[in-house]
């Protein structure tokens, strides 16, 4: 079973295709609603597939590993069986999250120390712990553990942080082919180019990761403040490295232009809060703006 088809594309970068996991197929280009804590907030999972027909959704490692933990998810079988969902589902390493906590984070070379937002304890994300915390969450697709900058960031913490990524990346495969599946299905990894908005360390980092091996392949690090023109030349000096064909999974994008840009720049799949974060604050996109 191949994971990954290229259906058709167009002049440009643009392609449709189809992703094919354990618990169903995705048809790409896709946009991936982020439900966050086991849901997407106020969307009914009945909407969620018949009216949106959400074909795979994103579950949040950090705040699942805070809330209800992972004895109570292992517990259940599982995300898919915890939140009675039997599509696919993608989760991130919980990078991101550990990144925006800046004031209550530390990090160092085995991995980041943090404080937890609900009651103020402490805990560490190695790669390992990153890996298997996703192993007992049991998404059909998750991340390694990266270092997320901050823009703007100056050139030699952009590559400190993208070498750092790197190392951690090997950790992260390591400590996946070491420990197997815990609930009968397929989980892949996916690893993370990063290196800010300076054209050579996105380089590197392409070509690093691509040498991976990975089934599919993902771009972090945008979407984080810098203007949208540095977010689509990166994207677009992105795409040209990573393996055509393999999906590639643009990070935290976006808004309905983000979207459709990224498609024309070889983007197969994204994700953001955006949607139903402004849906349940009475914000509506229309093709008038």
């Amino acid at each position: 079973m191949k994971f990954f088809n290229i259906e058709k594309t167009s002049e440009g970068k643009a392609r449709a295709g189809e992703i094919t996991t354990d618990h169903g197929k995705i048809q790409t280009p896709i946009f991936m609603p982020v439900g966050t804590v086991a849901s997407v907030k106020t969307v009914h999972q009945r909407e969620l597939k018949e009216d949106i027909k959400a074909q795979i959704i994103l579950g949040n490692t950090y705040h699942l590993y805070l809330r209800p933990g992972m004895e109570t998810m292992q517990d259940a079988g599982g995300l898919h069986k915890f939140m009675n969902w039997d599509l696919p589902i993608l989760t991130d390493s919980g990078g991101f999250q550990v990144f925006s906590l800046a004031s209550n984070r530390k990090m160092t070379e085995e991995g980041a120390r943090f404080k937890s937002h609900i009651d103020g304890s402490y805990h560490m994300f190695s790669p390992e712990r990153s890996m298997e915390i996703q192993r007992q969450i049991g998404a059909d697709i998750f991340m390694a553990f990266d270092e997320c900058t901050p823009y703007p960031c100056d050139y030699n913490q952009a590559k400190s942080s993208m070498e750092l990524t790197h190392r951690w990346l090997k950790r992260c495969i390591d400590w996946t082919n070491d420990n197997p599946e815990l609930y009968g299905h397929k989980q892949r990894l996916f690893p993370i180019v990063q290196g800010s908005t300076y054209s050579d360390l996105r380089k590197i980092s392409a070509e690093v990761i691509s040498e991976a091996g990975a089934e599919g392949n993902a771009i972090g690090g945008l979407s984080v403040g810098e203007p949208e023109e540095e977010m689509y030349r990166i994207t677009d000096e992105v795409t040209d490295i990573l393996p055509k064909e393999k999906p590639r999974y643009l990070m935290g994008v976006g808004t309905p232009w983000n979207i459709l840009e990224s498609i024309g720049l070889g983007i197969d799949m994204m994700d953001c809060v955006m949607p139903t974060r402004n849906a349940r604050n009475a914000m509506l996109f229309t093709w008038q703006g």
